[in-house]
């Protein structure tokens, strides 16, 4: 379930990552990415979710920079998930309970800020790793590794968002896999609204 992507990695596996010293292919990696996810202002895309238990959900993504997200899960999945600029709202249609979560703690806070550094003040880049046409950057927070790890999936040719995972602090890995990706298009700005006469979001 998206709302367990919150980013949490176990504070022992993250102090067995040894020191990260990026070679010249990763830097320019990183660079290409983060050059990649600051041109991208709107995209709309299938995705694919697997839990670490095994789980799928699919559905419709929806991100328009800076700061909105929506995943939109296909029945019968109750899940709703809108990033409306300072919330992560999860809302689950059975519970009628959402919850608002700070966009800035979450793996969608990431994606959508109007700056992405990727090893930057507030990130820092632990792992680059290259397959066949694939490139992976992991990142977790600079401050506090501890709060979690969260991985990026780039295709080469063209370079390309294609994947995200995100490591729990039971050691559970979720996984959203992206395609039929459309970037550039204008979207609909009551996406990534969401309003229950039940429930007022807190304050910051």
């Amino acid at each position: 379930m998206f709302a367990r992507l919150l980013p949490a990695l176990l504070l022992a596996a993250c102090l067995a990552v040894p020191a990260f010293a990026a070679g010249p292919q990763d830097k320019a990696d990183i660079q290409e990415a983060e050059a990649y996810l600051n041109a991208v202002t709107s995209l709309k895309a299938r995705f694919l979710q697997v839990s670490g238990t095994g789980g799928q959900a699919e559905g419709t993504a929806y991100l328009s920079r800076p700061g909105k997200m929506r995943l939109q899960y296909d029945p019968p999945s109750p899940l709703l998930v809108v990033a409306d600029g300072s919330f992560l709202i999860v809302n689950d249609k059975t519970l009628d309970n959402p919850s608002y979560i700070p966009l800035g703690s979450t793996p969608a806070g990431v994606l959508v800020r109007p700056n992405v550094q990727l090893d930057g003040k507030d990130l820092r880049v632990i792992r680059v790793s290259h397959q066949p046409g694939v490139v992976a950057i992991t990142v977790v927070s600079a401050d506090d590794p501890a709060q979690g790890s969260l991985t990026l999936i780039f295709s080469e040719r063209p370079f390309a968002l294609r994947q995200w995972r995100v490591l729990d602090a039971q050691g559970q890995l979720t996984t959203v896999s992206l395609y039929d990706v459309q970037t550039g298009l204008p979207l609909d700005p009551k996406l990534f609204e969401f309003q229950n006469p039940n429930f007022a979001p807190p304050k910051l």
